[in-house]
């Protein structure tokens, strides 16, 4: 499938180029076998990609993508699918494959600015960046999760836990209970 994410900027016409896409658990194994370090799982992802020439050498990218993850809570540790969906519009220009600022300050419009090397547009690396911008910062499983218990590690979601309530240690913890 990576082939098929390699679009050759020839390819596309002036009237542009439509791409249907179905991101399935074989893509996200691949995906994960060549990035260990991924925070999710795995995931079925659907949706449009378009491809627009612009001024000669730019290439307008707008998609839409909607599906779900499998995500791990950050409270109870347990796994979840989250359903995603996302929007997105990024102008690529011939460039070199990385940039490096150093110390320059990104504007909005630096934000949906991106390169492309060669004369092919590697949909794979963008697809992936769309992904990873989707999954949130503390994915949690419900927004009342419980979480773990921080002394034996019981799920509170499941079960309750007999420990006594942890006092707060420090030089401010007399705040935690003001007296009125």
């Amino acid at each position: 499938m990576k082939k098929a994410l390699q679009i050759p900027v020839n390819s596309i016409p002036e009237t542009g180029r439509e791409l249907h896409l179905e991101l399935g658990p074989e893509w996200f194994a691949r995906w994960r076998e060549e990035d260990p370090g991924l925070e999710f799982a795995s995931g079925e992802i659907a949706g449009t990609v378009r491809l627009e020439k612009h001024g000669g050498r730019d290439i307008l990218v707008r998609g839409k993508l909607k599906g779900s993850l499998n995500l791990t809570c950050s409270r109870c540790l347990e796994a979840f699918t989250a359903p995603v969906a996302a929007a997105f519009d990024l102008l690529l220009v011939p460039g070199p494959e990385t940039i490096t600022a150093q110390g320059e300050e990104l504007t909005t419009a630096d934000l949906d600015l991106d390169y492309y090397a060669g004369e092919v547009v590697d949909l794979e690396r963008l697809l992936r960046e769309q992904i990873i911008l989707m999954v949130p910062l503390k994915p949690l499983c419900a927004e009342d999760c419980r979480g773990l218990c921080p002394r034996c590690g019981a799920n509170r979601n499941r079960e309750s836990c007999g420990c006594p309530e942890i006092k707060a240690a420090g030089p401010l913890a007399g705040l935690a209970k003001p007296k009125v």
